[in-house]
């Protein structure tokens, strides 16, 4: 099945931007004037989705795919290290259960590991029929894809929701690169559509009440899963709970005294509010909702806001001209200020902070640095020295690869 490719923009349009001095550019951003070109600012669904277009688009794979051919780097590094993954094993069996059950910290762990690394693996095995041609990793995927679309029925126990983001989100980046790429026969693509419409998405499209790393990791698999099934109503409500959990995620000096809230949640009060951001009672701009509480789960945070930000400009539509793009900009700086060791003030976390960002930084630092130009030095820094960025084995793969400076 061959796919319909995704058009092209013209590295040129991106001058004026970069052109823009650091300051400009950062002030444009928070007050919303910085737009993409040719790009719209309505949050609705595009009038035609681009394919493949959920978090990577042919552009940025044709880019990482030339520069793996030239064995330029960092991208032959990353691409060696993904191949010497175990996701990217021709060998591997997939694990698929008809009940993925999942409680806290996924204890009871009944298929959530098997679920979540098949899922991953699917991913793995795209990029790497995309970047090879080597048909063996396409058939690997839709094995895989098939496995799971012929015998899952539900997700469980109190992890529910966040399981079945997590491996909703590698899915559908999967299903949309082979279905899109693949020129060879994957006859089950129905059925696993229907697997995504009917088990995953009901699960992720009404979002989470819990810490924001939770709605925002189930906004991405609902935004990306929309794009892969055409939904346009799922990818409006999807992007509308997104912008305000996002708002909600990361403050401002702009949002007042206070962080904003999700209204849901019913945070009417100072205290409520301390207490839902880890206790942290001094807000300053790029704090995160769970910055004190540690940064392996501010980076799923993070993670999930760059992912759907690229989502959305792929299918013709700015969000990293709006405060989105302002709130992922200084996230992304506050963390690696003390990721990359700073000494932490006593008024922040109590004087201390749980490092281990994890591997989120690339999608972010290209599109505001390498597109916008805007300096980004702690964030530079960091990517970097993390560089080739591999997995977090849970949802999170090979961005130095996709994304690694890539101006597409």
């Amino acid at each position: 099945m061959q796919g319909t490719p995704a058009r092209r923009r013209r590295r040129t349009s991106l001058r004026p931007a970069l052109a823009l001095t650091a300051a400009a550019a950062a002030a444009m951003l928070t007050t919303g004037l910085l737009s993409w070109p040719g790009t719209q600012r309505a949050a609705a669904a595009p009038a035609a989705f681009v394919h493949p277009g959920v978090t990577v688009s042919r552009a940025q794979l044709d880019f990482a795919r030339s520069k793996v051919l030239a064995g330029a780097q960092p991208w032959k590094a990353a691409y060696d290290q993904m191949m010497a993954s175990q996701y990217a094993s021709l060998g591997r069996t997939p694990k698929p259960r008809a009940v993925v059950e999942c409680g806290p910290y996924s204890d009871p762990n009944y298929g959530c590991t098997d679920e979540r690394e098949d899922a991953i693996a699917a991913y793995t095995d795209a990029l790497a029929w995309y970047i090879s041609r080597d048909e063996r990793y396409a058939r690997k995927a839709i094995e895989l894809m098939d496995a799971w679309s012929a015998t899952l029925t539900d997700h469980t126990n109190s992890n529910a929701p966040l399981q079945t983001a997590w491996a909703g989100a590698s899915w559908a980046k999967a299903a949309e690169l082979i279905k899109y790429t693949y020129t060879g026969t994957w006859a089950n693509e129905g059925r696993f559509a229907t697997l995504l419409r009917n088990v995953y998405l009901p699960k992720v499209i009404n979002g989470s009440n819990s810490n924001g790393n939770w709605e925002l990791t189930m906004t991405e698999a609902a935004v990306g899963i929309s794009v892969f099934l055409e939904d346009k109503a799922s990818y409006d409500s999807a992007m509308a709970r997104f912008r305000t959990r996002t708002a909600a995620y990361v403050y401002l000096s702009s949002d007042g005294d206070l962080p904003k809230t999700v209204p849901s949640q019913n945070l009417n009060t100072r205290d409520k509010i301390v207490s839902y951001w880890q206790g942290q009672s001094t807000f300053v701009t790029g704090l995160t909702q769970e910055t004190c509480r540690d940064f392996v789960h501010t980076g799923y945070g993070i993670s999930a806001i760059s992912h759907v930000a690229e989502t959305s400009r792929i299918q013709g539509q700015d969000l990293y001209g709006t405060d989105v793009g302002e709130r992922l900009r200084q996230a992304l700086g506050f963390q690696s200020k003390y990721e990359l060791g700073a000494t932490v003030p006593s008024w922040l976390c109590g004087g201390s902070v749980k490092r281990g960002l994890g591997p989120v930084t690339e999608v972010g630092y290209n599109a505001l640095h390498n597109r916008l130009g805007i300096a980004m030095t702690n964030t530079q820094t960091l990517t970097e020295r993390n560089r080739p960025a591999g997995t977090n084995n849970l949802f999170v793969a090979w961005e130095t690869l996709t994304d690694g400076d890539n101006p597409n």
